[in-house]
C-alpha cells in the first residue's frame, strides 16, 4: 500500500465528511484528494520523476497536506521543512535532499505555489519505494535525512490506529509541526481511519487550545513535555472535556510526576506513554490500564513488530538487565539519506535476507512481564565517582517536587568525580524553590551518588522543536534559555 492511497481510500468511502479543520476552514477529503491531483498534475507537467524528492515548507494547513499527497500522487517523495528554518540551514537542508522543488504558500494570497525547480542530476538513481525523507531534530548532533517507505509509514499508521482503536469518529488535534513524524504521524492515523484532524500551528497559547478542544470535541490529542507542562499549568481549575477520550505522548518520556497531573486534568482521557524514533516512528506503547502500577514503562512492542535488548556482546539481556534496544518489524527506516556508514551502523543483519532491525542507541531493560523501561540515550549517560547514572533517574525524582515544571540533567567535566551531575531546573509560576531544597529532595529519594552536584535554574530548557530537551546546549550560559533549532 501505498501512502496515498489512505487518502483516496477515504475520499471514496467518506468524500463528503470533514477531515481537515484549519484556521476557521473545513475541508472535506473529496476536496482534498482533488486538489491533490490537481497539484499532482501540475508537479508532472513541470518535469518531477518517480523518486525526485520534493521539499514543503508550510506551517500546519490544510495547503501542506495536500502538498504532501500531492507530491506522492506524482511519483516523488516530499521533505518536510519547518517553517522557522531560513536561511543558511534551509539551503543545506535543500541541497543535502536534492530537493528538485520548493512548494510554500504565496505570501499574500495563501495558495500553493512551487517556488523553484533544480535541475537532474545526469546519473541520479530512481527510488520508487521512497515515500519521505524526515530529518531528525538534532538532539544529538547534526540531522540526518530518515527515508520512509510507503510500506515503513503505512504500517506504522496501521500498528498506531490498531492500539489506539481509532475510528471515524475520531476528532484529533495536532498542534506538532508536520516535519517531525509525530505531528506528521497524526495525519496519517487519520486520514486511515477517515477521522478528522484539527491543524493548529502551535501551543503557544493553551487556553485557546483547550477552547478548542472543547468546541470541536477533540477525542484524541498528542503531547509532548513541554505541552503537557503548559496544559497542566493552564487547567489547575479543571476543564470540561469528556469527549477526550485519548492523550498520547512520544518525542520525549514523562515524568510521572506530570503523567500523575495530566491524570487529575484530563479524567475522562486515557493515557498512552509511548516510544519512539524518527527511524522507525513509533516503537513502543503502555496500555493505559498499565499506567497506575507502571507509570515508569513505556510499554510493549507495537502490533506488528518486535522489539529486544542486546548486551555489550550483542546477546539477548536477561530480563532486568539495561542494554542497547533494537527494533525489528516493517516500519524501520530504508536508512539515512546519502550515509552509507551511518545507516550500516544502526541497520544490521535481520531474520530474513531482506530485512534489517535498528539499533537505537537507546539504553533500555526489559522486566519479568515484558514491559520495556528507558534508561536514556548511550551517550548521555553520566559516569560519576565510578558509577554511570541515568539522567532520568535523577529526572524523575527532582519532577516530582512541588513546584517544578521541568528538569534535564546532564554531566559536567569534573577532575575528582569523572563527571559532575547538574540539574537544571524550570519552575511553575509564582513557586519558589531554591538549591537546597533541592538537593535535600534528592538525598531522601537517591543514593549519594545520584545527587547532584549543582543546580541551575532557567525560565525554560533548551529543546528542539520537536520538544527534546537538547543536552548538549545545557552546558551553554543560561541567557541561551529557549527554544533551538
Amino acid at each position: 500500500m501505498r501512502v496515498e492511497h489512505l487518502l483516496e481510500e477515504s475520499a471514496r468511502q467518506f468524500p463528503g465528511k470533514t477531515a481537515v479543520i484549519c484556521a476557521g476552514g473545513r475541508h472535506t477529503y473529496a476536496e482534498i484528494d482533488v486538489r491533490a491531483n490537481r497539484l499532482a498534475t501540475t508537479l508532472r507537467t513541470a518535469g518531477l520523476r518517480t523518486g525526485d524528492r520534493v521539499a514543503i515548507q508550510m506551517e500546519n494547513s490544510v495547503e501542506a497536506i495536500i502538498a504532501l499527497f500531492a507530491t506522492l500522487k506524482a511519483g516523488g517523495a516530499f521533505v518536510m521543512i519547518n517553517p522557522q528554518i531560513r536561511s543558511a540551514r534551509l539551503v543545506e537542508l535543500l541541497d543535502d535532499s536534492g530537493a528538485r522543488a520548493l512548494v510554500t504558500r504565496h505570501h499574500a494570497s495563501g495558495e500553493i505555489e512551487v517556488a523553484w525547480q533544480r535541475p537532474h542530476a545526469s546519473s541520479e538513481p530512481a527510488t520508487p519505494e521512497l515515500a519521505a525523507l524526515v530529518y531528525t531534530s538534532g538532539s544529538t548532533g547534526r540531522p540526518k535525512g530518515v527515508m520512509l517507505s510507503h510500506r515503513n509509514m503505512t504500517a506504522a499508521a496501521a500498528s498506531i490506529c490498531t492500539y489506539l482503536e481509532n475510528t471515524p469518529d475520531d476528532v484529533i488535534l495536532n498542534v506538532l509541526p508536520l516535519a517531525f513524524t509525530y505531528g506528521l504521524g497524526q495525519v496519517t492515523t487519520a486520514f486511515r481511519t477517515g477521522a478528522t484532524v484539527v491543524l493548529e500551528q502551535s501551543c503557544a497559547y493553551p487556553q485557546a487550545i483547550l477552547q478548542t478542544m472543547a468546541r470541536e470535541q477533540v477525542t484524541g490529542f498528542a503531547l509532548v513535555p513541554t505541552i503537557a507542562t503548559l496544559l497542566v499549568q493552564q487547567s489547575a481549575g479543571g476543564h470540561r472535556l469528556p469527549a477526550l477520550r485519548y492523550l498520547t505522548n512520544a518525542a520525549a518520556a514523562l515524568s510521572i510526576a506530570k503523567i500523575l497531573r495530566l491524570r487529575q486534568v484530563f479524567p475522562s482521557a486515557r493515557i498512552y506513554s509511548m516510544y519512539g524514533q524518527t527511524e522507525c516512528q513509533r516503537v513502543s506503547y503502555l496500555p493505559p490500564d498499565l499506567i497506575d502500577a507502571r507509570p515508569s514503562s513505556v510499554g510493549i512492542a507495537i502490533p506488528g513488530t518486535e522489539l529486544f535488548v542486546v548486551d555489550g556482546r550483542g546477546r539477548r539481556a536477561a530480563p532486568g538487565v539495561a542494554g542497547e534496544l533494537v527494533v525489528q518489524g516493517p516500519h524501520v527506516m530504508l536508512g539515512y539519506w546519502n550515509q552509507p556508514e551511518e545507516t550500516a551502523r544502526v541497520l544490521r543483519p535481520g531474520p530474513t535476507p531482506d530485512e534489517r532491525v535498528l539499533y537505537t542507541g537507546d539504553l533500555a531493560y526489559i522486566d519479568e512481564d515484558g514491559l520495556l523501561y528507558f534508561v536514556g540515550r548511550k551517550d548521555d549517560i553520566i559516569k560519576t565517582r565510578g558509577e554511570k547514572v541515568a539522567p532520568r533517574e535523577v529526572e524523575d525524582v527532582i519532577a516530582q517536587l512541588a513546584g517544578v515544571a521541568d528538569v534535564a540533567v546532564y554531566g559536567a567535566p569534573d577532575d575528582l568525580l569523572g563527571e559532575a551531575i547538574v540539574a537544571v531546573v524550570t519552575l511553575e509560576p509564582g513557586a519558589s524553590v531554591d538549591v537546597e531544597r533541592v538537593r535535600r529532595h534528592c538525598l531522601e529519594h537517591l543514593p549519594a551518588v545520584m545527587v547532584p552536584r549543582s543546580v541551575e535554574f532557567r525560565k525554560a530548557l533548551p529543546t528542539t522543536m520537536s520538544g527534546k530537551v537538547i543536552r548538549r546546549a545545557l552546558r551553554e550560559p543560561a541567557g541561551r534559555d529557549g527554544a533551538v533549532a
